[in-house]
This record gives C-alpha cells, sequence and structure tokens, in this order.
C-alpha cells in the first residue's frame, strides 16, 4: 500500500497533537510526598501526589497505624487500591478478607464494608480514586450519621 506525501504530513502531524497526551508524567520521589493527618481519623494519614482528594479524581498514598479500625461506611468514590505495605482487613458482606502487602481491591458503587489494619506492622496503601474521597459512615455504625472527607467532617 502506498502513501502520498499528504497522508505521512497528517500522520505526523496528528501524532505530534497527540503526543503531550501520551508524553505526561509525574514523577516525584520520596522527599517530595507529604503525608497529612486526616481530620476525624486518629491514626490514618494521607498524601495526595496527583489531582485533588477534596475536588474530585485524584492518587493518593494512605497510611494507617497498626490496630487502625473503621466501622461499617462506604465511599462515594470508586477506588482501586494497591496494599503496599501491612495487611488490611476488610469485612464485606458478612465476609472476611485479609490482604497482605502485594494484594489488591477496589470499592465501587458505594460497597458497604469495614476497615482495618492488622496488628503487628502499619498498612500502607496506594489509592486510584475516581472522584473526591469521602467516608459515609453506616447510620447503625453513627448514629448521627456524620460524613468525615479528606478536608474535614461535615455535620
Amino acid at each position: 500500500m502506498k502513501f502520498g506525501r499528504h497522508t505521512l504530513v497528517l500522520g505526523v502531524a496528528a501524532f505530534i497533537l497527540a503526543s503531550p497526551l501520551l508524553a505526561r508524567a509525574v514523577l516525584m520521589d520520596t522527599d517530595r510526598i507529604q503525608f497529612n493527618e486526616v481530620p476525624g481519623f486518629v491514626g490514618i494519614t494521607t498524601a495526595t501526589v496527583e489531582g485533588d482528594a477534596a475536588a474530585g479524581p485524584h492518587h493518593s498514598y494512605m497510611k494507617m497505624q497498626a490496630g487502625f479500625m473503621a466501622p461499617l461506611h462506604h465511599h462515594t468514590a470508586d477506588h482501586f487500591v494497591s496494599v503496599l505495605a501491612g495487611t488490611m482487613i476488610f469485612n464485606v458482606d458478612g465476609v472476611e478478607y485479609r490482604l497482605p502487602a502485594g494484594s489488591y481491591f477496589s470499592f465501587t458503587e458505594k460497597q458497604m464494608h469495614t476497615t482495618k489494619c492488622a496488628e503487628g506492622e502499619d498498612c500502607v496503601l496506594f489509592l486510584d480514586a475516581r472522584d473526591t474521597w469521602d467516608v459515609i459512615m453506616d447510620a447503625e455504625s453513627q448514629a448521627d450519621q456524620t460524613e468525615v472527607s479528606a478536608v474535614g467532617i461535615a455535620r
């Protein structure tokens, strides 16, 4: 098949126009990753490395102290997570799951769950959250139905 000069020029132009999308990169060494406490949750810190957890989609690290527990809750944002350190324990629909470092999990469509970082080692997670981060407690777990977000507590 022969390609004419115009086809080649158009192909190169299309590649050049698309290349900023393909060449985007976020490169961050550990010295630039800043962890902050999460209001309303003692034992959790987060570091957003891309996007804005308070405004929409983002990528962030989350550290939990060994033994940290969160009662039944859900998140508005679908999120996809890798366990980097420690062992996470979840209860979903009455079934317990133990996920050691190297494991993966996701919660979508506001799936209710409990969360715990097992004793013995702090847990570190990496999150791909598709919307603003929040934690919505189950009405039975917290009578006043407080919503805790990455930017504060709203009642």
